[in-house]
């Protein structure tokens, strides 16, 4: 089995019906709330809030659930990994218990959601489960499972799975769930649309003026007026709060193939190990007996690694732990994580009258991505949450407490900003690229991305991001540039992938 890049992208995107696109808005408008961000969270809560009688306009730069969203595996677990342990210890016991109340109440709200409009979007019940195979992250499991009972998830310590290679031992909790998100998030749009909400896609939002009403720009001119605004945009593109200072990218790989339903995992797993292994399986069209496993890992800083290697190493892992299995599909994620590992949901910062984020889900958008439109929706109404204060972005005592890991951050941040400007001793020349190749070089004195496709064009454009400045690095496995700083990532010709920037890169002659 190889990883190569014939292979097919987010297994969500080809088997989610397409749709008509929604074309962007033909002149000014006024709303009560615009929605930016057409993935879970923004959904989520532009769906939360058309149900409360509000009049909603949803804003994508691109199409709906075709982002993050599109591109993740696919789980709504209330186990985040290895959190509980470390959350009874930043922020108490009542802090984890309001952690896993949150999340649990965000799956069932999912099942009922999908219940009532009757979504077919392959929803399965399944255990959750954190493992080790190395014997010394036992006592580490055997703690989060003590952390997450108390916190009021049905949650053990076992050593026995039904994977096809042992565990030194693993955190188990019932009841979660898996399911197709596109499929999901598509159903709800529609239903939004029913009850008299909006949706534009195609339509990047470039600047916010607050006030009464706040005023949205986008890159076409239109001006889009309303009574409160939320940032669901996976990384926040307007951060007067300066959350970029508490949030970290991180760029995930995912293959995925078809395996013989009988030797398929039914439940849910990952592990923190070997830069995260992530494994689940999925039903596979209308063949009942053949499943799709997903596996994803080899996590990283985007900007920072050999894709192509680590594609490789994902798959080879793949292929030794589950024999027969067939690679189709391969794709990317990325995500963003909080210094505090609590996800950023409520207002947008310290002087918010009528702008909200949702951010710094770490992995885990889809349960904190439901929490977090149901949170803003009851923040709009004005009724209280008990988990308010535990989600919101103003928060400061635990950046105090999270100091190490917010020094690390912004220290790393420090050495791409400042580091990468220096000019190389010595590096390529445009000539020295070979067709998909990509580099930064001088070319007549300015700094440049350059590019050379598979027909041997050569193409430039600044190499700087657009956000705020960090030089760009190449990944080749993807055909993107990307910001190691804050995660902005671009096509070759400069046009945005992924946020936080809102404007394309320059392109350069050379």
């Amino acid at each position: 089995m190889n990883a190569d890049a014939g292979l097919r992208g987010s297994y969500w995107l080809e088997t989610a019906p397409p749709g008509d696109p929604a074309p962007p808005p033909a002149g000014d408008l006024s709303v009560d709330v615009a929605v930016i961000g057409g993935g879970m969270a923004g959904l989520s809560t532009a769906w939360e809030l058309v149900r409360e009688g509000r009049e909603v306009a949803v804003l994508e730069a691109g199409r709906l659930a075709a982002g993050v969203t599109g591109r993740t595996t696919a789980k709504l677990s209330a186990l985040h990994t290895l959190v509980y342990d470390r959350l009874r210890r930043t922020r108490g016991p009542e802090g984890a218990r309001l952690y896993a109340r949150s999340q649990t109440e965000a799956i069932r709200h999912a099942a009922e959601i999908v219940a009532e409009l009757g979504v077919d979007c392959d929803w399965e019940e399944a255990a959750a489960f954190t493992y080790a195979e190395d014997a010394d992250g036992v006592a580490e499991l055997r703690a989060e499972a003590e952390a997450a009972r108390e916190a009021g998830l049905d949650a053990s310590f076992v050593t026995d799975t039904e994977l096809p290679f042992p565990v030194a031992g693993a955190v188990k909790v019932v009841r979660q769930a898996q399911f197709h998100p596109r499929k999901y998030l598509l159903a709800l749009a529609e239903d939004l649309r029913r009850r008299g909400g909006t949706v534009y896609e195609d339509t990047r939002v470039v600047a916010l003026t607050e006030g009464e009403p706040c005023v949205l720009t986008t890159d076409a001119g239109v001006k889009v007026r309303a009574n409160d605004v939320v940032v669901a945009t996976h990384y926040p593109v307007f951060d007067r709060a300066l959350l970029f200072t508490r949030l970290s990218p991180r760029r995930e790989l995912v293959v995925a193939g078809t395996i013989d339903a009988s030797r398929a995992p039914r439940d849910m797993y990952i592990t923190p190990e070997q830069h995260t292994r992530s494994v689940r399986s999925a039903p596979y069209g209308d063949d009942d007996g053949v499943r799709l496993l997903i596996v994803t890992g080899e996590h990283f800083t985007p900007g920072t690694a050999d894709v192509d290697k680590r594609f490789a190493r994902l798959a080879e892992w793949a292929d030794d732990h589950f024999r027969g299995l067939t690679l189709t599909h391969r794709w990317a994620t990325q995500d963003n994580d909080s210094t505090d590992s609590v996800p950023l949901v409520g207002p947008l910062h310290p002087g918010s009258r009528h702008t909200y984020v949702a951010t710094g889900f770490g992995g885990w958008g889809l349960s904190g991505g439901i929490m977090a439109g149901r949170l803003i929706s009851e923040l709009m109404a004005g009724r209280e949450v008990a988990w308010a204060g535990l989600y919101d972005p103003r928060r400061l005592g635990s950046v105090v407490r999270e100091g190490v890991s917010f020094l690390k951050h912004q220290t790393q941040v420090a050495r791409h900003f400042v580091g990468d400007r220096l000019p190389p001793l010595s590096g390529p020349a445009p000539e020295d690229l070979a067709p998909g190749d990509g580099a930064v070089m001088r070319v007549g004195g300015h700094r440049c991305a350059v590019h050379r496709d598979e027909s041997g064009e050569l193409r430039a454009v600044s190499a700087n991001c657009t956000h705020l400045g960090c030089v760009l690095a190449f990944n080749r496995a993807e055909q993107a540039w990307e910001c190691p700083c804050h995660g902005s990532r671009f096509a070759p010709d400069g046009h945005i992938l992924q946020g936080p920037a809102v404007r394309p890169l320059e392109r350069r002659d050379i």
